[in-house]
């Protein structure tokens, strides 16, 4: 194998942040004349090692005494203190020369005094990389002295060692240093794996390498290099494909070896055994108890051999399961095994396997026996990976089967399925590893399908539409199922992309099928709304959300690129027929639901939809169902329903790699905190909504993103910075905003302008927010509607309007708008000099917030009633104590003297306030009076100075 010429040393410890920061405050206290004790512990290959070395090298306040172990020398009395002192600088004065230990050893005793009067002349770090390797004698008198020596002694100790029992060799190692303070390294996660990745070549890394890298390396740093190192350009950038198995790392995988050597012979027979079944496992899932006890049994093992390995921390048992401490441990007997024992490995598992249920177990045990090319034993695992079993175990089969086959055609196409149900198993990464293996050219349809639903999850909108669209193209011909999940996830890339064009034109080629017609009658009503007929799409879905929910069983039909199994039985192309509990059809129910305005239906499908994914998978749509039933308690005012599922699809989406709907569910958890949290908390959400949302083109949630920012102003009462985000996505034609939001942002924006004294610039807007009104069934638009035109009417007709608001809340419920349309009603009264009036619906604004959690539009509350006349107790919980300043005065100064400090002018602050620019000015004056300053420079360094206000 050629070695790849451009891997390098990582110029940092990546993903060591933590541990970096424990040994800097080591050194930081030795500095300061504090000695302390700490053991490193890890597996072989997590950076132990490099830790201690950089800990030494950062000791700049006195001398280092530090030497790595030599396992050569254990047999040799006091060999590992003669090491450590010979490692003194030549300016150190050692009343003990080093050859005298080597030929009469050390007292523990003196050791301790040694260490503490060399400590007392300046800060001493001592430092003993793999101290479980030393001789016993030198371990015991270290550890003698370790454990005397005083925090004042000025004498810091650091020691590496192996965690657990590692053989003979680690566990006199291990006693020895029981007691002392432990830090242990875990491996790295998929962040710090990949940013080491990035550190080690400058040459591009492919994905699915990257995936396959990560894979093997199993977070262990050390390995990661050797494996980079031993590859090629063109392999690391995905041009060429990998070796199997991936070379490098084999001192490493000696080091995990290494303690099974003292084993008996048995017992790693069985730990071969172990190995093997778990090969087709998922990772970290081990091998079946029973399953290894009748293997043994077939093997001429006696019960019970397993237990040698146990006590080695070898192997550890877990109800009906046994599996490796860790994996490198597994990867370490498969590969020192001969090839010969490693298939009559897997043919006894095979034999092993008895009965018609485990058929798929036990074909996938005889391809991992075969050697080479076996067709029919390919086509035999193909049409065992139906359901119910598992998509990862189907995945695996598939692969396996893939691999049987002589026909590269047929391969690809294996591979492909393969990658298809590792998706839906919540695995993206090894479906990207598994379309790498997809070599024809063209590729075929299939692969274009995973690669569009890939990105559909994680990565470009756009292009994941394109891939869809090719897919489609590609399997229209012989493969229906999927043709029409290509068109419909095409459709969604580009609803998410905000590109109504390209939405219409992939739902209008979703073929019409005969046994289908819910399907159908939903591609039409999207279509008739996107075409602009409102009227005729609305009825459309309503027939299909009443078809869905309706019946005991969802509509089998796939969902608009959420991949619901579309059942890979015995041919790709294969039509699976009816689905029980396929949750795609509930979630379109859910999206129709939502644009006709059936929002309490919405959320109902979304429960459904949800409790089946949760019942049957699959697993890749968690994130989809969780996300669709929070932005439908979102649309039903239940802020704290839609904040906690959306934790727990933003939680879900990590775990699967979809970063997409992790940038949706952010935007969701911004809208709630815009409501319920507080503005910190809605900013930081909606950041990262962008963050992620913007790279990929996902115009949806970044409208959505601004959306919350712009409510989370309104509620604090900048009206004006609200106006700003809003008007330019709910005008019509080409705008930023997204085309199937801007109604639903209109009841904003209309106060935000109003308020802001642009009353003008959103007339237009509700006209057009009226004419969705006349079609939607949303149970608040009719009273949005009249709070909207009640904002906009003359003196003479508002009260009215409010009036006719607070019916329709009535009769609709919801607190959150109610309290909202009793807030701007209070405060309209309260600017006619009507306060009295104006308490009633703001007491009756502040009860609605505080029952549904509105923490953040209580505060403005309680100002309006202050301004009213009416002290209005603070939320201890929420609000904070002004500065001693600002005590002096009124509420309505307190206000004026904020927004001068921000930078507003006087006019600027009247429009926010809703004042004129004389009252300003009179307020302003006597800002200036009570608190002493004489400019607003003065005002602005007087508030900004640190306090709690």
């Amino acid at each position: 194998m050629t070695l790849s010429t451009t891997g390098r040393a990582p110029r940092r410890l990546s993903g060591r942040s933590g541990e970096l920061a424990v040994l800097e405050k080591l050194l930081a206290l030795l500095a300061a004349g504090h000695g302390t004790t700490l053991v490193l512990t890890a597996p072989p290959g997590l950076g132990r090692s490099a830790l201690a070395l950089h800990t030494a090298e950062g000791h700049r306040a006195g001398p280092v005494l530090r030497t790595t172990a030599a396992p050569a020398e254990r047999l040799l009395p006091y060999s590992g203190l003669h090491a450590l002192l010979c490692s003194a600088p030549d300016a150190l004065p050692l009343p003990v020369r080093p050859a005298e230990v080597l030929r009469s050893g050390l007292a523990p005793a003196a050791l301790l005094d040694l260490l503490t009067a060399l400590g007392a002349r300046r800060p001493l770090l001592v430092c003993v990389d793999d101290v479980h390797l030393w001789d016993p004698r030198s371990r015991a008198a270290l550890t003698f002295a370790v454990r005397r020596l005083t925090a004042r002694a000025g004498v810091a100790v650091l020691l590496t060692a192996t965690d657990g029992r590692d053989g003979a060799h680690g566990r006199n190692g291990a006693e020895a240093l029981s007691g002392l303070p432990v830090l242990r390294l875990g491996p790295l996660d998929a962040v710090d794996a990949d940013e080491l990745l990035t550190e080690l070549t400058p040459c591009h890394i492919g994905s699915a390498v990257r995936e396959e890298l990560r894979r093997e390396a199993a977070g262990n740093p050390r390995l990661l290099v050797s494996l980079v190192q031993h590859l090629t350009p063109r392999q690391l950038s995905g041009r060429q494909p990998l070796p199997h198995p991936l070379p490098g790392g084999e001192d490493l995988l000696d080091a995990y070896a290494a303690p099974l050597a003292a084993l008996p012979d048995d017992t790693r027979a069985l730990l071969l055994l172990v190995a093997a079944a778990e090969e087709h496992e998922p990772e970290g899932a081990g091998a079946d108890a029973g399953l290894l006890l009748r293997a043994g049994r077939l093997a001429g093992i006696a019960p019970g051999r397993t237990a040698p390995a146990e006590s080695a921390g070898v192997l550890r048992g877990a109800g009906s399961r046994i599996r490796f401490t860790h994996p490198l441990t597994r990867r370490a007997v498969l590969r020192d095994a001969p090839l010969d024992r490693r298939l009559a490995a897997h043919r006894l598992l095979a034999a092993a396997l008895e009965g018609p249920d485990l058929a798929l177990p036990r074909l996938v045990q005889r391809a991992c026996a075969a050697d080479g090319y076996h067709p029919a034993l390919a086509d035999a695992l193909a049409l065992a990976a139906v359901a119910p079993a598992p998509h990862a175990d189907r995945a695996g089969a598939l692969a396996r089967a893939a691999a049987l086959s002589p026909d590269e055609t047929l391969r690809a196409t294996r591979f492909a399925a393969a990658a298809e149900h590792a998706w839906l198993a919540g695995e993206p990464g090894q479906a990207r590893v598994l379309l790498a293996r997809v070599r024809t050219v063209p590729a075929p349809g299939h692969a274009h399908y995973v690669r569009g639903l890939l990105a559909l999850r994680d990565g470009p909108a756009a292009d994941a539409g394109q891939a869809l669209l090719t897919a489609a193209a590609l399997l229209a011909p012989h493969d229906t199922v999927r043709t029409v999940h290509a068109l419909l996830g095409a459709a969604e890339a580009a609803w998410a992309a905000g590109d109504a064009r390209g939405c219409l034109d992939a739902m209008s080629r979703v073929p019409a099928s005969p046994d289908d017609p819910a399907l159908d009658r939903y591609r039409a009503g999207i279509c008739a709304l996107l075409a602009g007929r409102p009227e005729e799409g609305d009825a459309l879905l309503r027939g299909y959300v009443a078809r869905v929910m309706g019946s005991g069983t969802a509509d089998p039909g796939p969902g608009p690129g959420h991949a619901s199994d579309p059942g890979h039985d015995s041919a790709p192309g294969s039509r699976p027929g009816p689905v029980p509990g396929d949750p795609a059809p509930l979630l379109r129910a859910g999206i129709a639901a939502l644009v006709v305005g059936e929002v309490d239906i919405a959320c109902r499908a979304g429960a459904r939809a949800l409790a089946a994914v949760r019942a049957h998978g699959p697993d890749a749509l968690l994130p989809q169902a969780l996300e669709h039933l929070a932005y439908g308690e979102l649309r039903a005012g239940r802020h704290a329903r839609a904040r906690v599922h959306a934790h727990e699809g933003l939680a879900a989406a990590d775990r699967l790699g979809q970063r997409n709907a992790a940038a949706h569910l952010h935007a969701v958890l911004a809208l709630a905190a815009s409501a319920e949290g507080d503005a910190r908390t809605c900013a930081a959400h909606a950041q990262a909504a962008r963050a992620g949302a913007g790279p990929h083109g996902l115009l949806h949630a970044t409208t959505l993103a601004s959306w919350a920012v712009a409510r989370a102003e309104l509620a604090v009462g900048r009206s004006a910075e609200a106006a700003a985000l809003l008007a330019p996505l709910v005008g019509p034609g080409p705008r930023p905003g997204h085309f199937a939001s801007r109604t639903a942002l209109v009841p904003c924006f209309v106060e935000a302008a109003v308020l802001a004294g642009r009353g003008a610039d959103a007339r237009a807007a509700v006209e057009a927010f009226a004419a969705w009104c006349a079609r939607t069934a949303d149970p608040h638009a009719p009273a949005q509607l009249a709070r909207c035109r009640a904002l906009l009417a003359p003196d003479t007709e508002a009260a009215a309007r409010y009036e006719e608001a607070l019916a329709h809340h009535d009769r609709s419920g919801g607190d959150f708008e109610r309290a909202r349309t009793q807030l701007l009603y209070g405060h309209w009264l309260r600017r006619r000099r009507r306060p009295r009036a104006a308490r009633t619906p703001l007491r009756d604004a502040l009860a609605s917030f505080e029952r549904c959690g509105a923490l953040l539009w209580c505060d403005r509350v309680r100002g309006e009633l202050r301004a009213a006349g009416e002290p209005a107790p603070a939320n201890p919980a929420h609000t904070t104590t002004p500065a001693a300043p600002l005590l002096l005065l009124t509420p309505q100064q307190q206000r004026v003297a904020r927004c001068v400090a921000e930078g507003a002018t006087n006019r600027e602050v009247a429009r926010r306030l809703s004042v004129s620019t004389r009252t300003v000015d009179h307020h302003l004056r006597n800002v200036f009076a009570a608190l002493g300053v004489r400019s607003r420079t003065e005002l602005a360094r007087l508030l900004a100075a640190p306090g709690p206000w």
